[in-house]
């Protein structure tokens, strides 16, 4: 029996929107292609932007999105993706396929797309092969109105009135693929570089350090010991995979049980991981005033037969929704310190929301979760009691809620991991009226594997569920196997 009790008087602090963020890098098939199809494509555009890619993600509240990289960002020279198409400097992707990247789509046309959307942006600057006036010429001609070189460049580039640049990180995996740096290095380049992002007038840019990944404490607490006192937010990227490492990856779409079983295990690192360097951050800043910003996320297959094993195209099944919803109770959980999360990434490149195939779009099971969880955003955090059937040793339901203060609308969002096995589940919930309201949408497939495809594109979607029953304050069900459900207490 999986049983959860829901207090609405004991709140907690506010559910960040920005936990369900968005990552584009310049890999594979994630921005030509999937956001970008060039101005003289066949396929319905803005300006070379895709029409039902900003449709589909509008629809989520896409509340911010990061871009160039990724890996990507550290050899990105942002001056040579503006301007007049025949000016654009090509180069080789290095780290992605050694593929020729055009810079077509650049500043300009990542800040529309970002407008188009209604969301913020997050850029990722150039620590690794750039320098610090590269990176301060860029945060200016993004966000400095005029009096500026960089200002009238942009104006010069059909841009005269400056973009919000909110978020801004000061380079990516510089323990790797970002300069191979150790910690000590880097919290001394990074107070360096951070010193010229500025917040010019009419824009306040908060500064994201690169972090940690998995159990890289001691990096945690180097750069937060050097350097938390210049930062708004410390980054964390965690991958989840079927061995926990890159030798053997598993297929995303043909498994077994055994398989499944490894993805739901190791989601569960999340918790452990954020819990870990949270305790670190803690013993440099105990206000919290520090963010972990956990901007790469998702889960890692080997790419499917036939792609460019560089551009990680993989499917998307039942699975990796349960697994996003294991993430998405992990941030609730703690919302005191994870302030914002970006899953990678968000078109055609590993976990994304949405696949594309020439003028085709589908929606992926991750996608729906992002629907179903959408509406937890800027909600107050609920904390709950739960007791758990058991599933090979991990919790068989796993169970978040908030509360809408403005509505006093309760939202519980709860996955079955159980991949052959209903749940027998309530909900509980304490200090609202009896005779409230209570509906349900969810999402489940009729096998492990299930996923969508150009052919069968609804054929993992999000459905009302109205198996349940209703008496005074409690909510009971049998939950389906490998599902992900919302329930809304009105």
């Amino acid at each position: 029996m999986n049983k959860t009790i829901i207090d609405v008087t004991k709140t907690k602090e506010t559910i960040s929107r920005y936990i369900y963020g968005h990552f584009a890098e310049h890999l594979g098939r994630c921005i030509y292609d999937g956001m970008w199809v060039g101005k003289e494509s066949g396929i319905p555009n803005h300006n070379g932007i895709r029409l039902d890619i900003v449709e589909a993600l509008k629809a989520l509240n896409i509340p911010v999105l990061r871009w160039p990289g990724g890996c990507f960002a550290d050899e990105y020279h942002w001056k040579e993706g503006i301007g007049p198409d025949r000016n654009r400097k090509k180069q080789i992707n290095t780290h992605w396929g050694m593929v020729t990247e055009t810079n077509a789509f650049g500043t300009h046309e990542f800040m529309e797309l970002c407008e188009m959307l209604g969301c913020d942006a997050y850029v990722a600057g150039n620590l690794g092969s750039g320098t610090v006036k590269e990176m301060q010429d860029w945060v200016d001609y993004l966000s400095c109105e005029k009096g500026t070189a960089m200002s009238e460049l942009r104006t010069e580039n059909k841009r005269p009135q400056p973009w919000k640049l909110p978020f801004f990180g000061i380079g990516n995996e510089s323990w790797a693929c970002g300069g191979n740096m150790t910690p000590e290095f880097y919290s001394d380049l990074y107070k360096r570089y951070q010193t010229y992002v500025r917040s010019y007038p009419g824009n306040s840019v908060r500064k994201i350090a690169c972090g940690a990944y998995d159990d890289y404490y001691n990096w945690t607490d180097v750069v937060m010991k050097n350097a938390s006192a210049q930062m708004w937010g410390l980054s964390l990227h965690y991958y989840t995979r079927v061995n926990n490492n890159f030798s053997e990856m598993g297929c995303s779409h043909e498994f077994t049980e055994e398989e499944w079983y490894k993805i739901i295990k190791y989601s569960y690192l999340m918790d452990e991981y954020i819990e870990g360097h949270s305790r670190i951050m803690d013993k440099y800043d105990p206000e919290k005033k520090v963010a972990m910003v956990v901007d790469e996320w998702g889960t890692w297959y080997k790419a499917i037969a036939g792609t460019n094993k560089r551009f990680l195209h993989q499917q998307n099944t039942i699975r990796d929704a349960v697994s996003a919803a294991i993430h998405f109770n992990t941030f609730h959980k703690h919302n005191d310190r994870v302030k914002m999360a970006n899953l990678a990434q968000t078109i055609n490149v590993l976990q994304a929301v949405i696949l594309t195939y020439d003028d085709v779009m589908i929606k992926t099971p991750t996608y729906h979760v992002f629907d179903l969880y959408k509406e937890h955003m800027d909600n107050t955090f609920l904390e709950i009691s739960a007791e758990t059937s058991d599933y090979l040793g991990l919790p068989e339901t796993d169970t978040t809620a908030s509360l809408n203060s403005e509505t006093g609308t309760v939202y519980v969002s709860v996955c079955n991991s159980n991949p052959g096995k209903a749940a027998e589940y309530s909900i509980e919930i304490l200090g609202i009226k009896g005779d409230s309201k209570v509906s349900c949408r969810i999402l489940t497939g009729s096998e492990i594997t299930s996923h969508n495809t150009p052919e069968n594109p609804e054929n993992v979607s999000i459905a009302d569920f109205k198996d349940f029953t209703v008496n005074a304050n409690k909510v009971s069900c049998m939950l389906p196997p490998r599902s992900v459900a919302t329930f809304k207490v009105y």
